[in-house]
This record gives C-alpha cells, structure tokens and sequence, in this order.
C-alpha cells in the first residue's frame, strides 16, 4: 500500500480510501466486516463514511456497523483514520440538517455515539451550505477541534470559489481551515480540472476523488450488463451516463482488451496519477474488487496510454485550468 501526507498536514493516508456506501446494504454484515479487516491488514488506513450513509435502512446505519467493527478491538481504531461527513438531513426537522453551528456540533456528537469512538479524523462538510457564514462554521469547527472531537476539517462537494472563501476566513482566524476537498473525478467527469483541483493545490488540500469508475461504468460496465452480472452499472449515476457515453465507453473496453488491462484498474490507475489527487474513494463490495484496486496503484501509465485516454474523454474545454481552458 502507498502513503501519503493529507494535504499540507503531517497525517499519512492510503492512496486507496476505503468507502463505505456498500457496507450492510449491498453486502452482509459479516462480509462488511470481512472487507474492513482485509483493507486494514493490506494497510489500508483510510475509511470514508457520513453521517446519513444507510438511509436505505435508517440514516447512521453505516457509522453504527463501522462502530461495532471498531468494538471489536485489535486496534482497529487505532489504526485507522477515520473520515465522516455532515450536511445531509438526519430527519425532517429544520435544524437536523446543513452547517450551521448547530447542527454541525450535535451531528459530530451522534457521529462519535454511533462510531463508538472518542475522536473523528476528519470531519468533512458534505456540500456547501449557501446560508452559513464561515465565521459560524469555522466557530463550531475550533470548538470541536479544541474539544478532541475532530482532528481536522475537509469539504467535499464544493466549487473552487468556495474552497477560496473558507480558506481565507480561516486565515482571518489563524487557524489552519480545510486540509481536504472530496470531489468526484474519473475520465467521464473531468470539472474540477479546470478550477476546483488547482484552488486546493493552492491551498494546499488534498483531493480525494469519489467515484473513480463513475459508479462502476468504467469497470467494464457494458461487458457486465451483456453477461448480466452488472451490478452498480445497472441503476444510478452509471446507468444515466450510459445513454450519452456508451460509444466511448464501448471503445475504452476495446482498448483496455488492447493493451491487456482490466477497465477498473486501468481508471482508477488514472485517477491516482493525476496532479493534486491525494486518493481515491473506493467502494468495493468483495475481495476481489479490493484486489483490482490494489492493482491500480501499480499500474504505471505510459504517455501513449494517457494520450489516447486523453483522445477518449476529453478534458474540458481546451483542458488544464481555468483560464486557459476557455480563453486563449
């Protein structure tokens, strides 16, 4: 397993961040259980979650399988860094939900009950909440950072603008502000090239990419939905873009046949080499996912690859960051 720091702080992670969306709900407990154990011992040290994660069941599901596997001792706590989110509704109240300063220190309080543990990692804004003011938010995160609740602070889904204006209220604060920005990022959706990855490049925040098959399209997903076995390409964000990318798609199976290399490992391999990328979010659901992963880290790209990739799924606009990717 590769290491690297978050960002400008000293906390080392795994290029691999386990996600936890399938855990209890496309998977047993047990194989849940399983999947976390084997990414630990491969030294996996990174686990993604949020507070409503299991909502299919009830939200805070997830946090509470995390907590009963964290119970069963052997420092699995210890070992791990554990990152949770906040923004999402937790009911249907009006203060169960957002960043206000509120919510933001009564969801980290049943984050930490259901997780079982005394502290969280990092503690990431699941979007941007255009009715708080930093100087709110940034109040509840000292509190809670001066309190051993939280380590540090992370967004995820925010606009490069966004990681601008937190970062310079931080800096009115003296206070260090975001160490990391959660952001989807795969060869289909290429945004945040343009002005989100070079502002936390600036700032110095890691970038975590989620969803680096674009919800399982790019781990040969037209190939699973002929042979039936297709899973997560079957329903959700895989599934709407298929209708507009399935020619492209088709061609990057063609060419992953090519050049011998699995579709999955050949994407995430990728996402993992591109500039600002700290890791990637993944969402294995059995070993052998886990095992691809593993691949990906190893995988080394040559610029032919990158070239035709490139030629495949185009960058926005004329590629690279904003402005030249629209001006000039």
């Amino acid at each position: 397993m590769q290491h690297t720091h978050l960002g400008r702080t000293a906390l080392e992670v795994s290029r691999l961040c386990l996600g936890t969306l399938n855990l209890g709900i496309n998977m047993s407990k047990a194989d849940s259980f399983q999947l976390l154990d084997e990414a630990l011992a491969r030294r996996m040290n990174f686990i993604d979650t949020a507070n409503h994660y299991g909502w299919q069941v009830h939200r805070g599901m997830t946090e509470e399988l995390i907590g009963e596997w964290f119970a069963k001792g052997g420092g699995r706590r210890e070992k791990a860094v554990l990152a949770t989110k906040v923004f999402n509704p937790m009911s249907d109240w009006p203060n169960d939900r957002g960043l206000s300063a509120r919510h933001i220190i009564a969801s980290c309080e049943a984050s930490l009950r259901r997780l079982r543990t005394d502290w969280i990692d990092l503690y990431q804004m699941h979007h941007v909440d255009r009715n708080a003011l930093w100087e709110e938010i940034w109040q509840a995160m000292e509190l809670l950072i001066q309190q051993g609740k939280i380590r540090y602070a992370g967004s995820s889904n925010f606009a490069g603008w966004h990681l601008v204006a937190a970062q310079e209220a931080a800096r009115r604060r003296n206070i260090v502000g975001l160490v990391s920005e959660q952001c989807i990022y795969n060869l289909i959706t290429r945004h945040v090239e343009m002005e989100l990855i070079p502002a936390a490049v600036a700032y110095g925040l890691g970038v975590l990419a989620w969803s680096p098959l674009h919800g399982g399209l790019l781990g040969g997903g037209l190939r699973k939905l002929e042979r039936g076995t297709a899973v997560k390409t079957a329903r959700g964000r895989a599934m709407v873009a298929l209708d507009k990318h399935r020619e492209t798609v088709a061609s990057y199976e063609k060419f992953c046949l090519e050049i011998d290399t699995d579709p999955a490992t050949l994407a995430l391999a990728w996402v993992l080499s591109r500039p600002g990328v700290t890791a990637a979010v993944i969402g294995p659901r059995t070993l052998a996912h886990l095992d691809g992963a593993m691949e990906a880290l190893e995988l080394q790209l040559s610029p032919e690859v990158l070239e035709e990739l490139d030629r495949m799924f185009p960058p926005i606009g004329n590629g690279g960051p904003a402005p030249e990717s629209w001006a000039w």
